[in-house]
């Protein structure tokens, strides 16, 4: 399980299957879907799924914010 806030793992049934979603709390009272994958035979296959992305998901995410650091740093740093 992961220890964001700002991400988490929810499994919904769905008729055809079991739905895994990462989703992001964008607010206190709103939050929005960032990845699905449906069709899942079974709930735990579906949270294993999920957990697995949202690892990766948040590795990705991070090495964003890193790059989009720096690139605001070079443009301050070229601004001055």
């Amino acid at each position: 399980m992961s220890n964001s806030k700002k991400f988490a793992v929810r499994v919904v049934e769905k008729r055809e299957g079991w739905c895994a979603e990462i989703t992001r709390q964008v607010t206190s009272r709103k939050t929005t879907v960032s990845k699905r994958q449906m069709g899942f035979a079974s709930e735990a296959e579906a949270q294993a799924w999920g957990e697995q992305e949202l690892a990766g998901f948040i590795k990705n995410q991070t090495e964003r914010n890193l790059r989009k650091s720096a690139q605001r740093k070079e443009r301050q740093a070229s601004e001055a």
